[in-house]
């Protein structure tokens, strides 16, 4: 082993270490979400501060900067060896990324940005239920300052949201999600509209639905999908979410709906895309950059593909609705293939993001988008979100919410801090399109092989193409190389015409 490679493994052996210290804070957020009594959230905001400055010290303390520095010229990012590979250079180039951006935020800042969003989310939570904007409304404001606070000290050029977004879709600026979004936007407004006028009957996808069958069906769905329980479980939180702290840990909750057939049958197809990809990721690489996901843009991609592009496909249910009609017998016997695909793919426009179809799905995105870019740069104060949020949802949806819990109250990534997260759901649809449109060009038999029930080439064509390469390749580098042609939204805007105008 030349001097590089006994280099390169101190900072693996170094890194490792932190993401073992990552897994269990995600165990303990995982804790928080699912078991964790309301009278112990003050603790566990103690415990998960001092884990975050723990673990943020492990990134930028002098042991990993020497380590990094023997092959990195820490201040240009400039490689200084010639003697690793090129999978080697690429983990050392997000190493210092991520080094960069580390040591610009102070671990004081780390340790209250920790703690302030961890109380927040147990306020949020009985704010919700409360239907109690004013309970939470300190604790968002104080996310919005710190968030600003975090802006200036990750630093940027144009716009202070786009050091936040750099965060989960990194080099996205804000600038192009508002041309993506701008496009996506003028091209919805008038399908869902046309849509929305169709008379499709979906009452039979409502009623008394039993949990254990619904829970029994998951299980079906992620045999087939590939799931591995002896790598993952499922569990439930009134957030449906995937969380892994390794590729051989992964897990997902869900949440049932007793009368509502397909909420939990999307939630698990979704959050299964997700558990998938982190399964797939090399654990050989587990601790470099190379063994975790690319960005949330790219994990949404996988969610998305499997919850919409597979699931609501004609031919998955064309296997599995007979297999629906058995487990809930009577219940389905007298519905269709056609019926049913047409019910499922329904487009009427709904409060809730969570529960959004397809088609109206992108327009909660480009809403909240505007409104925490608002927030950031100070346009919006929070005192008013309740009312504009209102405003845009009868100008975009036409409907408008009748109380903060199925309006500004409904999600949890605001209480968790997360600026910036919410255009990746979008992005990831655009970027899902933008594979399945060169998935199904090499596999033009796909629907015949998903109607006779078989999906693991699809996860082993994903495995190929997306989760054996990690960090390696930027974003639009990463879809270039999986489909041969640069990214652009073409492949999603006509994707959504095609199926919308012809349904």
């Amino acid at each position: 082993m030349n001097p590089s490679e006994i280099h390169y493994q101190k900072i693996h052996e170094l890194s490792k270490h932190r993401r073992i210290l990552e897994g269990v804070v995600s165990l303990l957020n995982w804790d928080q979400e699912t078991y964790m009594p309301p009278e112990g959230a003050g603790i566990r905001a103690e415990q998960l501060g001092v884990m975050a400055g723990i673990i943020h010290r492990e990134k930028t303390g002098p042991k990993f900067a020497k380590a990094l520095s023997k092959l990195i010229d820490l201040p240009s990012g400039k490689l200084l060896s010639k003697r690793l590979s090129q999978q080697q250079n690429a983990a050392l180039r997000e190493w210092h990324r991520d080094y960069v951006h580390d040591t610009a935020l102070p671990t004081k800042f780390v340790e209250e940005y920790t703690k302030i969003t961890s109380q927040a989310l147990m306020v949020w939570r009985t704010a919700k239920s409360d239907d109690a904007f004013h309970q939470f409304l300190p604790f968002l404001d104080r996310i919005v300052i710190l968030n600003r606070r975090k802006a200036e000290y990750l630093k940027y050029k144009d716009h202070p949201y786009d050091a936040l977004l750099d965060e989960y879709e990194p080099e996205m600026k804000t600038k192009d999600v508002e041309q993506l979004f701008t496009k996506l936007r003028n091209t919805l407004i008038p399908l869902i509209k046309k849509a929305a006028k169709r008379k499709i009957n979906d009452d039979f996808l409502f009623g008394k639905w039993s949990d254990s069958k619904q829970i029994a069906f998951s299980f079906k769905i992620l045999d087939a999908m590939g799931y591995d329980k002896n790598k993952g479980r499922i569990d439930f939180s009134s957030h449906p979410f995937s969380s892994s702290c390794h590729p051989n840990d992964s897990r997902v909750t869900t949440r049932i709906h007793e009368d509502s057939l397909m909420s939990n049958i999307f939630v698990i197809l979704h959050e299964g895309g997700h558990s998938l990809y982190e399964m797939g990721l090399p654990i050989d690489q587990y601790g470099t950059p190379l063994g975790e996901a690319r960005s949330l843009g790219i994990h949404e991609s996988q969610s998305r593909w499997w919850e919409t592009y597979i699931g609501m496909s004609k031919p998955f249910w064309q296997y599995f609705l007979p297999q629906l009609q058995s487990l809930f017998k009577g219940k389905l016997s007298d519905i269709s293939l056609e019926q049913f695909y047409r019910a499922i793919n329904i487009v009427e426009p709904s409060l809730v993001r969570v529960e959004a179809d397809e088609l109206t799905y992108p327009m909660h995105i480009i809403l909240r988008f505007e409104l925490e870019k608002a927030l950031i740069e100070g346009s919006l104060s929070v005192r008013d979100l309740p009312e504009v949020w209102n405003e845009k949802m009868s100008k975009y949806l036409g409907i408008t919410p009748k109380t903060n819990r199925e309006g500004c109250l409904q999600d949890i990534h605001w209480a968790m801090g997360a600026f910036g997260y919410f255009p990746t759901y979008t992005l990831g649809n655009l970027y899902a399109a933008h594979l399945f449109e060169a998935f199904a060009h090499q596999h033009p038999d796909w629907k015949h092989r998903v109607a006779a029930g078989e999906l693991s080439f699809i996860r082993e064509w994903l495995h190929d193409k997306i989760y054996q390469y990690g960090r390696r390749y930027s974003t639009k580098e990463l879809l270039k190389k999986a489909t041969g042609t640069p990214f652009t939204a073409d492949a999603y805007l006509s994707y959504l015409q095609d199926k919308y105008t012809s349904l």
